[in-house]
């Protein structure tokens, strides 16, 4: 009895914290995710990396307009936020990170707030804990790069246009806010803004003799000062390269959407959103279903429109990757609640005869994420006793995470079959966010959502190389991929970037490919090699 009892402890103080204040949960539940880590980061490449790199550059430089010798073809705001945030905190990974943390945390906010208003408190906290365990929208809300800031203010636009809608006395001040948080999403993230913006015309169209948001200049004026930074940017660097600024931009995107980026056709985001979403995204299906059976009046073109449109848009697009549909993740978080929440009331209500025909559903449901544990659990100890010690930190998180789904069909037979009726569908959802929670915070643990290149981390961390790096220019030869995008940022103290091996100085140091240290004729020592690229010292001929 003491041994069930502690079981079950967790979840009743989990479930009793819901009756808090649910932003204050909400915050908890989001921020201990984004601060779970193994003790050691590195940056991800290319993205982050490149983002990294270039707001250090924008430090050293002292020039946050146009550091680069020829025009950019992204806008700067991203850089000016992580840049910032290193001028605050230093220059390191988490505080390169640190903007994205922000915005994932507001994001779960607001998608609370816009839940509330079109469902109500439980299905909001449902939807807003569902989307901070989304396993994509974690791993970038832990990264520098401009996605999951650009969602926020997606966000802040659509709980926007539904605060004008029930505030209509301050509608002025709504819909500016709307047009601002637009204006500044290109400024992040350059025509990408677009996309979401095309997705809720169907909302603003359709619905225009109701809220009539298109016919306040508010709005617009809103999105005039939203890109004010953007044009300020633009202008100077018009003054240094001409019309050549505004074609680096539309090039980029007109290059984005000639040609596919791994052989990833139409049907990429099929696969690729039920498996970066799982399980969500099923549960999503179920509440897309019930919303059409049941539309939610006035706001059917948001809730169900808005995801469905941008998913054409992001499939049609050519280059298809997981980041670019992270937009959709706060629809399928606020859709998996609504299946979410109906399967619970399932769960508790075998009264009527409907209900019992039903109950199997989230009782098969209990017993396969069971087995899914188990199998887990199993392979993770079959890959902990038999595995080198890379397959080993696997295993720990396959055991952890089995373990973790083994609450569900815990919760199931203790209510329907040891008679354990305080066991309500609170519990159960419980459950399910818990386990999610659990296997995220193993895999943060473990470094799988913070140390993405440790080799190169730990290279750079031996005391030879690392008083090398802190103490002389180290050139470029012949470095290239995410290997050279990793080493720009690492590298405190830049040399020159040099295209063959004859340009190479007498003496100093070089970072140099594998493949053209052969090639090197004067005399020089090898310090180190990782990721097949080799830290030289060149040495003066006697």
């Amino acid at each position: 009895m003491l041994f069930k009892q502690q079981i079950f402890h967790p979840i009743r103080v989990f479930v009793g914290g819901l009756s808090t204040s649910p932003h204050t949960s909400l915050l908890l539940w989001a921020l201990s995710l984004l601060l779970f880590s193994s003790g050691q980061d590195s940056l991800m490449a290319h993205d982050e990396g490149l983002y990294a790199w270039r707001s250090r550059f924008m430090i050293e430089s002292d020039d946050w307009i146009h550091p680069w010798s020829t025009p950019h073809h992204k806008t700067p705001g991203p850089y000016w936020l992580i840049a910032s945030s290193y001028t605050l905190f230093g220059i390191s990974e988490a505080s390169g990170r640190l903007p994205s943390m922000i915005a994932g945390i507001l994001s779960v906010l607001l998608l609370y707030e816009i839940g509330k208003i079109l469902f109500g408190k439980k299905v909001a906290w449902l939807a807003g804990a569902i989307l901070s365990v989304e396993f994509l929208w974690l791993q970038y809300s832990r990264l520098g790069t401009p996605d999951v800031p650009m969602i926020f203010l997606v966000l802040l636009a659509i709980w926007s246009l539904l605060k004008a809608e029930l505030h209509p006395k301050y509608r002025a001040a709504w819909c500016f806010l709307v047009g601002l948080s637009f204006g500044l999403g290109f400024l992040v993230r350059s025509f990408m803004i677009v996309l979401p913006i095309i997705a809720l015309l169907p909302y603003l169209i359709w619905e225009h003799r109701r809220h009539r948001h298109l016919a306040n200049p508010m709005l617009y004026f809103g999105f005039v000062v939203g890109l004010i930074p953007t044009f300020v940017w633009l202008w100077l660097n018009w003054l240094r390269y001409g019309n050549a600024s505004v074609e680096q931009l539309v090039d980029f995107v007109i290059n984005l959407g000639s040609g596919e980026r791994d052989h990833n056709g139409l049907e990429f985001y099929l696969w690729n959103l039920p498996l970066k979403a799982f399980p969500w995204f099923f549960f999503s299906l179920l509440g897309s279903f019930l919303v059409i059976r049941r539309p939610i009046r006035y706001y059917q073109l948001i809730l169900v429109g808005y995801p469905f449109i941008l998913f054409v848009e992001l499939s049609l697009f050519s280059t298809r990757v997981s980041h670019y549909s992270l937009a959709l993740y706060p629809f399928i978080a606020l859709l998996a609640a609504v299946g979410l929440n109906w399967l619970g009331k399932i769960y508790q209500d075998v009264e009527t005869p409907q209900s019992k025909s039903l109950h199997k559903i989230p009782r098969n449901l209990s017993y396969a994420f069971g087995l899914l544990g188990v199998l887990l659990a199993i392979a993770g100890i079959f890959a902990f006793i038999w595995g080198d010690a890379e397959v080993r930190k696997y295993a720990i998180l396959a055991f952890v995470s089995g373990l973790s789904w083994l609450i569900l069909p815990l919760v199931w037979i203790n209510r329907y079959h040891l008679g354990k009726k305080s066991l309500t569908s609170r519990y159960w959802l419980a459950g399910w966010l818990i386990a999610a929670w659990i296997s995220l915070a193993a895999a943060g643990s473990s470094g799988f959502l913070s140390n993405y290149n440790p080799d190169i981390k730990a290279f750079i961390q031996q005391p030879a190389i690392a008083q090398v790096l802190q103490s002389y220019p180290i050139n470029f030869l012949d470095v290239g991929g995410k290997t050279d995008v990793l080493l720009k940022f690492y590298t405190p103290h830049h040399g020159k970037r040099l295209e063959q091996v004859s340009e190479l100085p007498t003496s100093g140091y070089a970072w140099v490919s594998v493949k053209q240290v052969a090639n090197v004729s004067q005399p020089y020592r090898i310090l180190g090699t990782v990721q097949k690229v080799s830290l030289m010292e060149l040495l003066k001929k006697i």
